[in-house]
């Protein structure tokens, strides 16, 4: 807020600082990102300040009590500073925070020709179509969500798992429940290869004592309310069996008799 009223009336929160406002990156360290298109001088020390002209008043919004560009404006700021990889990663948390506007991010792509980024934006944006494929990492972070929405112990995200002489690294585990939830996106999941792999890493979980759910993409995105229950309802049952059942792992790895 101080970094915005030192640059004007007219200022806002822009770029790199209100991607982390909206919460589409990580805490992101100074300078502070402002933009103000009227604004001539030096910026103020601590400041990164940026002047352009195509900004209007359906760009500007405010978040927290600090005025700043909308989720669109601000996608299309990173566009022209980030990279690729970058980019695409803020467009996905956009869209798991329910900011991305897919009617305004076409109008202003529209709008904007000619500036820096814009084609990436465009490209990244054509994948919010619900038949594109996702990637792992974007389908695993709208389940984490669904899990915080719903009041669920959350889980350990990618954690490896000793089984024997195989070493996995499962999505999503609850170690004291023995549950492992599987997020499957058709990008890496949806080849013969795939499958194969899955139903042996399966078979093993299953032989070491372990539930293994699996959710699809289409599941986790259409139906969270639903597999939000029946995770709720595993873990649930998990806490009422005996317990002589919840062995450890090196119980149940080792051989009968020994």
């Amino acid at each position: 807020m101080a970094a915005v009223l030192a640059c004007g009336p007219e200022a806002v929160l822009s770029h790199r600082s209100a991607a982390t406002l909206w919460g589409m990156r990580d805490t992101e360290r100074t300078p502070v990102d402002v933009t103000a298109s009227g604004r001539r001088g030096r910026a103020p020390v601590g400041v990164r300040a940026h002047r352009h002209g195509s900004l209007r008043d359906r760009d500007r919004t405010t978040s927290r009590g600090i005025p700043c560009t909308g989720p669109a404006r601000t996608l299309l700021d990173l566009a022209g500073t980030l990279h690729h990889a970058e980019l695409r990663k803020a467009v996905a948390e956009a869209e798991v925070l329910g900011l991305v506007d897919r009617e305004a991010l076409d109008q202003l792509v529209k709008r904007s020709r000619g500036r820096r980024g814009v084609a990436r934006l465009r490209q990244l944006v054509s994948s919010l179509d619900p038949q594109t494929a996702r990637t792992r990492t974007e389908l695993e972070r709208r389940f984490l969500k669904l899990c915080h929405q719903a009041g669920l112990t959350s889980p350990e995200v990618n954690s490896r798992l000793d089984l024997g002489r195989e070493r996995i690294e499962p999505d999503f585990l609850w170690r004291d429940a023995r549950l492992i939830v599987e997020t499957d996106g058709r990008r890496f999941h949806d080849t013969a290869t795939a499958f194969e792999r899955d139903r042996r890493r399966d078979q093993l979980l299953a032989a070491a004592g372990w539930r293994v759910v699996r959710f699809t993409w289409g599941q986790v995105t259409r139906e969270p309310s639903r597999v939000a229950r029946t995770v709720e309802a595993l873990l649930t049952q998990a806490t009422r069996r005996p317990a002589g059942r919840n062995r450890s792992d090196s119980d149940r790895n080792r051989p009968v008799g020994g």
